[in-house]
């Protein structure tokens, strides 16, 4: 099934939510832009039947040349009323899903193409991230007059080799797809042609596991980023942990089901209670 929007297309593969961003030629991320994704990414977190999200852009050149700065320019643009989440780019913040901090379903993005600026923010949004041989990643805010701070600043670091993430925040160079797989940035790199047949199976491997163990490992990950390894393995038993949805993980069918379909030799059969 397909839902359609100006500025986005909606396609619903099975137990998967394909959003791509259609405002070309650079899929630049106005407001209006931001709360259709953040709306159909609610749809994919607030839907018991789909599991997994793929983001990605039409066309094969730019996946996103990030914060519309023409909106900017525009006469009477109030930084502050930008950032309000319920005049400005809404409740998942830029580009939909940067603040979407309770999205617990995997996020897989495909950059079909250039990843600029905000561009780049909206993939680093992500959990994993495949690009196109044609794509490269790069954050030029320093040189537009402001910084990189709708999630660059705040997570490249922690997915990059410290000096790396700062250089490239600090020069606006071009991170180039061989680079950003050799640091770990993005999963895998494929033909331009291959992408999104490449994300859409992997979209699809990943959907095969347990609904709510899915969304508990998401939720676990983000709670555990700055402990010590000794705090969290004292918070990831369960009745200790106080995460909603580890603890509903951990008291499910579910986590029966599997251990019961792995000794009866058959595939589980999930129903995410």
């Amino acid at each position: 099934m397909t839902m359609s929007d100006p500025l986005i297309q909606v396609n619903r593969l099975g137990p998967v939510l394909e959003v791509v961003l259609h405002r070309p030629p650079a899929h630049a991320i106005n407001r209006a832009t931001s709360r259709a994704v953040h709306a159909a990414l609610r749809q994919l977190q607030d839907d018991p039947d789909l599991r997994v999200g793929l983001l990605t852009a039409t066309g094969s050149k730019i996946f996103s040349a990030g914060w519309d700065l023409k909106e900017v320019a525009e006469p009477g643009f109030d930084p502050m009323l930008d950032a309000d989440p319920e005049l400005g780019h809404g409740p998942g913040g830029f580009g939909g899903i940067v603040e979407f901090h309770d999205l617990l379903k995997p996020m897989i993005c495909a950059v079909n193409g250039a990843a600029v600026g905000g561009g780049f923010e909206i993939a680093l949004a992500c959990d994993v991230i495949l690009a196109s041989e044609t794509s490269f990643f790069q954050l030029p805010e320093m040189q537009r007059g402001f910084l990189a701070d709708s999630g660059a600043i705040q997570r490249l670091p922690r997915r990059l080799p410290y000096n790396v993430a700062v250089e490239m925040l600090l020069s606006g160079r071009r991170m180039d797809p061989s680079e950003a797989l050799r640091w770990g940035l993005v999963h895998s790199v494929h033909p331009a042609d291959g992408l999104l047949e490449a994300a859409r199976a992997f979209a699809a491997e990943v959907a095969r596991g347990a609904p709510l163990a899915l969304q508990a490992c998401k939720e676990v990950l983000g709670a555990i980023e700055t402990m010590s390894t000794a705090d969290a393995l004292s918070m990831t038993k369960p009745g200790r942990s106080g995460l909603p949805m580890y603890e509903r993980m951990s008291n499910s069918e579910d986590f029966m089901e599997g251990p019961r379909a792995f000794a009866e030799k058959r595939e589980p059969r999930w129903t995410g209670r």
